[in-house]
């Protein structure tokens, strides 16, 4: 955990300061940071021509098929998908798997999902009994989604699956680490960006002693604060925390737990602290040594490319000393390499 303390206390940037906003129409709107975004004189029609031809040419084009998908977003990803189906009868999801390969393949079925299906398919793959369960994911997804997107995650896992998401989670995890995964899945976290100063210090004292003032620390106080307080307001806790404590929460929280609950609490720490961070050291984590984990780098860049992923790159740079795109060129290759760096955007 050598690595968190320089997240924590040096990289990391205070998130007490809200982001920009741009005034649409009279209204004020958040400042937009994905690096994917609506392709401008869209035409679906004419995707799903230059898309077939590139199919089903003697030799496939995977320099078209690449273009298209990743500049386009995904709400026009989808009105190629029902045109193409409309104008061939044939389904675009199957007709790409049977000519591109690799992680090529993974990456352009997962950009051909919408943001809900293709979480919910992450929670599958973490989950599907007999391959051992990916707790890493599940606390990924579930810490860094809205209530609203749980709940449409949820939504869509029951129709693709048939089975509820909760079920599974009970199922395929124990303990605490379940408890905490059924806390962030009820999806009743505050979500104004206001602070209560009174509360951080509350919530702090509260964790305090739940924690180093106790023989036992007292997991489900831990939970239960850190799955219902918003982004904001838990690092004005973390702050409050620090003058009670000569440990930060996530050094408290690693003598303190072990296993899966631990890795739990403390990716929901980082989630609240700077989310776009989390997902830099994520990335990093993924090309990190040798070889590469390349559905981790898959599904943040994914994930994040209509989110946050300028901010994502920028903390890379701040944190590593060098560019996403470096490491993506020197870990990755030939077309996949391309679709990877055409979700990054322009360098």
């Amino acid at each position: 955990m050598a690595f968190f303390k320089k997240f924590f206390n040096n990289i990391v940037h205070d998130r007490g300061s809200k982001d920009a906003t741009v005034t649409v129409k009279d209204k004020p709107k958040p400042t937009y940071y994905g690096t994917v975004t609506p392709y401008p004189n869209f035409n679906a029609s004419s995707d799903v021509s230059v898309l077939r031809s590139a199919i089903e040419s003697k030799r496939v084009d995977e320099d078209v098929i690449v273009a298209v998908l990743v500049k386009r977003s995904n709400e026009q990803r989808q009105m190629i998908k029902a045109v193409y189906e409309s104008n061939t009868g044939k389904n675009l999801v199957k007709s790409l798997k049977s000519v591109l390969h690799s992680h090529l393949e993974d990456v352009a079925m997962a950009l051909l999902m919408v943001p809900a299906q293709f979480d919910a398919y992450l929670l599958r793959k973490a989950t599907k009994q007999g391959l051992g369960t990916d707790e890493e994911v599940l606390v990924e997804v579930l810490a860094t989604r809205s209530n609203k997107e749980i709940e449409e995650i949820k939504k869509v896992f029951r129709q693709e699956y048939g089975t509820e998401l909760e079920k599974v989670i009970k199922d395929e995890t124990s303990g605490d680490f379940t408890n905490a995964l059924l806390a962030m899945l009820r999806a009743q976290k505050n979500e104004t960006t206001d602070v209560d100063v009174e509360l951080a210090k509350k919530d702090a004292k509260v964790l305090f002693e739940s924690g180093e003032q106790t023989h036992k620390i007292n997991v489900s106080t831990f939970i239960e604060i850190l799955t219902t307080r918003s982004g904001p307001q838990l690092s004005k806790t973390f702050q409050q925390y620090a003058t009670m404590s000569d440990r930060t929460l996530p050094k408290a929280l690693q003598m303190e737990l072990r296993g899966d609950i631990e890795d739990c609490l403390i990716s929901i720490v980082k989630c609240a602290w700077n989310t776009p961070a989390f997902f830099a050291e994520k990335l990093n984590k993924s090309m990190k040594g040798l070889g590469t984990r390349d559905h981790m780098l898959i599904r943040v860049l994914v994930s994040r490319s209509e989110v946050d992923l300028k901010k994502v790159i920028e903390e890379y740079r701040a944190m590593f000393g060098r560019s996403l795109q470096e490491d993506i060129l020197a870990d990755t290759k030939g077309h996949y390499q391309k679709v990877l760096l055409g979700l990054c955007g322009p360098h």
